[in-house]
């Protein structure tokens, strides 16, 4: 059972997202919490495996409780950021805060289940809707000091690897920006013209050598050292 925590000051909103993922087999709600500080004790307390955090939330809001939650060893819960502000400001800070990812409350139902479960797994996501923003932001901050990339530097499969201080092989450095460009390991696998199971063992040597928790966090240190 993936076991998760509910964190949001509307306890509407709370057991509008319980009576949702009680409808499956395989995730159990075993806590709530209304503020951010409330979320902080809780989970040491309980150690969910997923966390959904609301952003604006009474005492403390949801962005800092997620990096505090986030850097206590003691917990290693995966925090997706609900929100109903579609705002570039909490997805920067969300991710940079170390949530594994973020979802719109007007979300289908579908969409928060498959979220909680994409976390669980140790898989990162984004709204589809801010994706495209999220790696446009990321990408504009890495090569702000740069001359605008021509045509051909988009071909991120192709394009030579910069130096890097982490020992990323030739093959984990082209895995790497393919996932700067959002893609699955089923559109790496195609593009690279190898197996879905051994992208997923690229994958998962590239997070071990960055020390990343996730693809999200992969992802910014990409666009930041020059890799997408």
């Amino acid at each position: 059972m993936i076991r998760v925590m509910l964190v949001d000051d509307h306890a509407v909103m709370r057991a509008g997202f319980r009576m949702i993922l009680a409808s499956t087999d395989d995730i159990e709600v075993v806590a709530e919490a209304s503020t951010g500080r409330e979320a902080i004790t809780v989970a040491r307390d309980v150690h969910p495996d997923v966390i959904c955090m609301d952003v604006q939330m009474p005492d403390m809001d949801g962005l800092e409780a997620t990096r505090q939650i986030v850097a206590d060893p003691a917990v290693r819960s995966a925090i997706v950021v609900v929100t109903t502000f579609d705002r570039d400001d909490y997805v920067f800070q969300a991710l940079e805060a170390g949530a594994s990812g973020f979802l719109l409350k007007n979300a289908g139902a579908d969409e928060l289940i498959s979220a909680v479960r994409v976390a669980a797994a140790g898989d990162a996501l984004l709204a589809p809707e801010v994706t495209k923003r999220v790696i446009e932001r990321f990408a504009a901050e890495a090569h702000a000091h740069e001359s605008a990339p021509s045509a051909e530097a988009h071909n991120a499969a192709s394009a030579p690897a910069p130096h890097i201080a982490v020992d990323l092989t030739e093959r984990e450095q082209e895995v790497l920006r393919l996932l700067a460009q959002a893609l699955s390991n089923a559109e790496i696998a195609s593009a690279l013209f190898i197996g879905e199971a051994t992208v997923k063992s690229h994958v998962s040597n590239v997070l071990a050598k960055l020390g990343a928790r996730d693809r999200v966090a992969a992802v910014v240190f990409a666009h930041r050292n020059g890799l997408a």
